[in-house]
C-alpha cells in the first residue's frame, strides 16, 4: 500500500490542507457529486412510490430500503475493506449501486416499476453504498498525510452536508421537470465521476507476506481487536450514547415544524437547511477546535452546546430562533461525530481499520435508530416540548461519561504494524500446525511485583487483540521472583499473523516488560506445538524441542 503523500503543514493550513493533495481532491469532488445523486434519487424514489400507492408506510420504506444495508452489512463490509484492495472494493461497490440505478431508470422508462421492485432496487443501491463506506473512509488515510487526516474526514462531512442542503431541492426540480425517471438517470450518471477518479488513483498494493484471512475469521479478528482495544470501545460507547440522545432533534424536526412553528413543507426545508448549514460551519471550525481543545474537552464542550441548542428549539416558538438553534445543533453534531470518527481511525492500525470504522458506523447508526424510536414513542405520550427538554437534559449530563469513558488522544496517527522477523523453526510445520503455546519466563525483583503485574494486564490486551487466546500470568510459589506468561494461538499461521500485527506500541510494552527482568540470563521463550503428530519425522527427532531466544517473540 502506498504511503500517504508528503504535505508540508503550517498553522494556517486548516480545513483546506487535504485539498492540496491531487488524488484526495479529485475523489472528494467526485464524492460530492455522488452524494448529490443519492439524495436526488431518494426524492425520485419517494415520489415514484407516492404515484404507485397511497400507503404512507410504503413511502417511508423507501428510506428504510436505502439505509438498512448500512446496519446489516457494516461489519462484513469492514472485513472486505481490510482483506482486499480498497480501491477495487470501492469500484465494485459503485458498480453495484450503478446497476441498481440503471435498473430503476429502465423500469421507470418501460413502465414496469412496482412498489416491490422499487424497494428491492433501492436496497441494491443502498447495499452498494454500504459496501463502499468502510473502504472509502479507511482509504482516506492513504491519500493524505497523518496531520491532515482530521481535516480530510471533516471535508467528507462538508461534502455530504452540502449535498444534503442542495440535493433534495435539486431532486424536487428534476422530478417536477422530467419525472422520477430523470432522478434515477441523474443518480446513475453522477456515480461515473467517482468511478473515474478511483480508476486514475495509482494505489500501490504492498505484497502480503501471509495468506489472506478467510472471511469469517476476518470478522472474528475484527471483533476480537475491538473488544480488547479500550480506546476504540470508549469511542463506540460515546458515539452510540450521543447519537441515541441527540437524534431527538433530527427525528422530531418534522413535528417541531408542524406543532411548534405551525409551518408547512417550505418551513421544514428551511429548518433542514439550517441544520445542514450548521454542520458545514462545524466542519470548517474543526481545525480551530482541535488546536485549542483536547479530544475529551472538545467533546464535552460540543455536547453541552448541543444540549443547549436542543433546549432552545424546545422552548422557542419563533422560526428565526429555532433556525438559529438548529445551526448551533448542526455545528456541534458535525464536530462531535467527526472527532469520534477520527478517534477510531487513529486508534486502529491499518490491518483492522475498515472493521473498526464499520463498528463505529454500526454503533452510531444503532444508537440513532434506537433513539429515534424511543423519542418518537415518548413524544406521543408526553408531547414534543417535554421530549426535547428531556433530550436536552440528558445531553447536558452526558459529559459525565468522560469520568469513566475518557476520549483517547486524537493527535497521533493510527500505528502501522512493525516488521518483525519470523522465529527460528526446527520442526516440519505447516500453516495449520497447532495449536501453539507460547511461554515466556521473567525474573522480577519482589519490590517490582505490583508494577510488573499491572504492565502485564496491558500486555494481555495487546496479545489478545492481535490474535492470542487463553492468556495467563503465573507466579512461582517456590520462587516468588519467577513469573511465566502463557498464551495460545490456534495454528502456526495464526501465530505468524499475530506477530505481524504488532505495532510500535505493542513492542514498547514488550520492551518495558524486558526492563523488569533481572536474571543473569536472557528471558526464556518457549514455543510449544500441542499436537506434534505431523512433525514426527526421523530428521527432526534430535531437534524436537523449544528454542530459547531474546525479543522479538
Amino acid at each position: 500500500m502506498t504511503a500517504p503523500p508528503k504535505l508540508q503543514m503550517t498553522s494556517t493550513d486548516g480545513i483546506s490542507a487535504p485539498l492540496r493533495v491531487p488524488v484526495f481532491r479529485r475523489i472528494w469532488l467526485a464524492s460530492l457529486l455522488s452524494y448529490l445523486g443519492i439524495l436526488i434519487q431518494g426524492v425520485g424514489a419517494a415520489w415514484a412510490m407516492t404515484q404507485m400507492t397511497p400507503s404512507a408506510g410504503a413511502v417511508a420504506l423507501v428510506q428504510t430500503a436505502l439505509t438498512l444495508p448500512m446496519m446489516l452489512m457494516s461489519m462484513a463490509a469492514g472485513a472486505i475493506a481490510d482483506m482486499y484492495d480498497r480501491r477495487i472494493v470501492m469500484l465494485l461497490a459503485l458498480s453495484i449501486a450503478l446497476c441498481g440505478a440503471i435498473a430503476l431508470t429502465a423500469l421507470e422508462v418501460w413502465g414496469r416499476a412496482t412498489p416491490d421492485l422499487l424497494l428491492a432496487l433501492c436496497f441494491v443501491v443502498g447495499s452498494g453504498m454500504a459496501l463502499l463506506w468502510p473502504s472509502w473512509v479507511s482509504a482516506v488515510s492513504e491519500q493524505v498525510p497523518p496531520e491532515a487526516l482530521p481535516s480530510a474526514v471533516a471535508l467528507d462531512g462538508i461534502s455530504y452536508n452540502v449535498a444534503r442542503i442542495v440535493g433534495p431541492a435539486l431532486g424536487g426540480v428534476v422530478v417536477a421537470t422530467a419525472g422520477a425517471v430523470a432522478a434515477f438517470a441523474v443518480n446513475a450518471l453522477l456515480y461515473l465521476p467517482l468511478m473515474a477518479a478511483l480508476l486514475v488513483w495509482k494505489r500501490v498494493v504492498k505484497p502480503q507476506r501471509l495468506p489472506r484471512e478467510r472471511f469469517g475469521r476476518a470478522i472474528v479478528s475484527g471483533v476480537r481487536y475491538i473488544i480488547n482495544s479500550p480506546s476504540i470501545k470508549v469511542v463506540l460507547a460515546r458515539s452510540m450514547t450521543t447519537g441515541a440522545v441527540g437524534v431527538a432533534i433530527v427525528a422530531l424536526l418534522p413535528l417541531v415544524v408542524r406543532d411548534l412553528l405551525h409551518g408547512g413543507a417550505q418551513t421544514y426545508g428551511i429548518m433542514l437547511g439550517a441544520f445542514g448549514l450548521g454542520a458545514i460551519i462545524g466542519a470548517l471550525c474543526l481545525s480551530e477546535v482541535r488546536k485549542r481543545l483536547s479530544g475529551e474537552v472538545a467533546v464535552r464542550a460540543c455536547t453541552l452546546s448541543l444540549g443547549g441548542a436542543i433546549a432552545a428549539v424546545a422552548l422557542s416558538g419563533d422560526p428565526a430562533l429555532t433556525a438559529l438553534g438548529l445551526v448551533v445543533a448542526g455545528a456541534m453534531w458535525m464536530t462531535t461525530f467527526t472527532m469520534f470518527n477520527v478517534g477510531v481511525q487513529l486508534s486502529a492500525p491499518r490491518w483492522v481499520a475498515g472493521r473498526s470504522l464499520a463498528a463505529y458506523q454500526a454503533s452510531y447508526s444503532g444508537g440513532m435508530a434506537i433513539g429515534s424510536w424511543g423519542w418518537g414513542y415518548l413524544a406521543d405520550l408526553a408531547g414534543i416540548e417535554t421530549t426535547l427538554a428531556i433530550s436536552a437534559i440528558l445531553m447536558l449530563a452526558s459529559p459525565v461519561l468522560g469520568i469513566w469513558l475518557r476520549m483517547p488522544r486524537i493527535s497521533a496517527r493510527g500505528e502501522e504494524p512493525e516488521a518483525i522477523g519470523d522465529p527460528e523453526v526446527r520442526l516440519a510445520l505447516t500453516e495449520r500446525s497447532g495449536p501453539l503455546v507460547v511461554e515466556i519466563e521473567y525474573q522480577v525483583a519482589i519490590e517490582n511485583a505490583q508494577a510488573f503485574h499491572n504492565l502485564m494486564q496491558e500486555i494481555r490486551l495487546s496479545r489478545q487483540r492481535n490474535g492470542a487466546y487463553g492468556w495467563s500470568i503465573a507466579r512461582d510459589i517456590a520462587d516468588p521472583e519467577m513469573w511465566t506468561e502463557r498464551y495460545h494461538c490456534p495454528t502456526w499461521l495464526d501465530y505468524l499473523r499475530q506477530r505481524n500485527r504488532w505495532t510500535e506500541s505493542d513492542l514498547a510494552l514488550d520492551r518495558n516488560a524486558l526492563a523488569f527482568h533481572i536474571g543473569p540470563n536472557a528471558m526464556r521463550i518457549r514455543r510449544l506445538l500441542v499436537r506434534p503428530f505431523g512433525s514426527l519425522r526421523p530428521k527432526d527427532e534430535e531437534s524436537d524441542r523449544a528454542e530459547n531466544e531474546i525479543l522479538p517473540r
